[in-house]
């Protein structure tokens, strides 16, 4: 049986997902980042526990079909954001029609009435995310950020990066290490 579940983003998330399900006593094959597939059917008692598990650790049980395929989206989002080093041969639009086989002006139009944000919007947000994780986490230069994250030069992530948090990736980077190799002691 196949769960979709909101608001699962890393493998952080996984990993709690994992734990409720232990608890609860549900058996799965897989835990993916907003999807679980049980080896075989959960009784209602168990999806109530395990809606309610969910909850209070941030997440959501979904089983309206609108929402399966807005979990649907954000995955495809993140699987390119997380996983796709190679060249995009297709534009993000073209390839989220693709994965949903819908019209990308109507899934614009749900994204945006369900998420309260566009697509193209919650796509920048992430990227923007991800260049933070990878400028921190990562020892890549500027413009191996740029190239991993599909964007045409680091100018262009530089612009972006700048619009959407005030900073530039260089000072970003520079507060983080600051943060990080001197800590405020309380």
């Amino acid at each position: 049986m196949k769960l979709f579940i909101k608001n699962m983003v890393c493998n952080r998330c996984k990993a709690t997902v994992k734990s409720e399900l232990d608890k609860i006593g549900i058996q799965y094959d897989s835990v993916k980042i907003g999807e679980v597939i049980t080896e075989g059917k959960i009784t209602p008692e168990q999806r109530v526990q395990l809606s309610a598990a969910l909850l209070q650790n941030g997440f959501e049980l979904i089983d309206d079909q609108k929402n399966e395929l807005i979990v649907k989206l954000k995955k495809s989002i993140l699987d390119l954001e997380h996983y796709s080093d190679e060249d995009l041969k297709t534009s993000f639009t073209d390839y989220i029609s693709l994965i949903a086989d819908d019209n990308f002006i109507s899934l614009n139009k749900l994204f945006e009435e369900i998420e309260g944000i566009t697509i193209e919007k919650y796509i920048i947000k992430r990227k923007i995310e991800r260049i933070k994780e990878l400028l921190v986490y990562e020892d890549f230069n500027l413009d191996e950020v740029a190239f991993k994250m599909h964007y045409s030069s680091s100018v262009a992530l530089t612009n972006q990066f700048k619009r959407e948090t005030g900073l530039t990736p260089a000072h970003f980077r520079e507060l983080r290490y600051k943060r990080i190799n001197n800590p405020v002691i309380n």
